[in-house]
């Protein structure tokens, strides 16, 4: 069998980048996100803030900041993060000052975008936020879904910022 010379065969490159995403918090280039990175107002597995109320849920979400890095775009930067969403918990309605970039890696999330049609995303499938544009994935079991999203954002900004989500319905 001959492969061919030009790019990289996709299906050993994705095995990769889940057996890598498999491994401890402490290996290579992974860290556990600090408290206070994440949804603003909220921190991963969070103690209770002034928006708690509004996101119940979305305290439930485990986030591992992968890598984060500036961009050659002047004032944005690269934010890489694995979300793990148990069955039936919801991240909340949320903004982000940049695009998502996002790949489910295991279960199955429903994503709400304002604007668009609820979808159900299963492992191996993609997705795109717009900058600004409020919305809300929801695992739907019966595992834990897992994601990987990297996010281009604006450098001093908060990741994620929780909205109202009554006014986007």
């Amino acid at each position: 069998m001959r492969m061919r010379s030009k790019g990289f065969p996709i299906v050993p490159v994705m095995t990769a980048l889940a057996l890598a995403m498999m491994l401890p918090a402490g290996a290579a280039l992974a860290q556990t996100a600090p408290a206070g990175v994440g949804m603003s107002g909220s921190t991963d597995r969070s103690a209770a803030s002034p928006e708690r109320s509004q996101d119940e849920l979305a305290g439930k979400l485990v986030r591992r900041v992968i890598q984060r890095a500036p961009l050659s775009v002047p004032g944005r930067e690269m934010v890489q993060v694995e979300t793990e969403i148990p069955p039936g918990v919801e991240s909340g309605w949320h903004v982000h000052p940049g695009e998502e970039v996002g790949y489910i890696i295991a279960g199955q999330v429903e994503m709400m975008v304002q604007g668009r049609a609820n979808v159900i995303l299963n492992p191996g499938d993609g997705f795109l936020i717009p900058p600004a544009t409020p919305h809300n994935a929801r695992d739907i079991g019966p595992e834990t879904g897992r994601m990987l999203s990297t996010y281009i954002v604006e450098i001093g900004q908060p990741i994620a910022t929780f909205v109202d989500q009554h006014a986007h319905k």
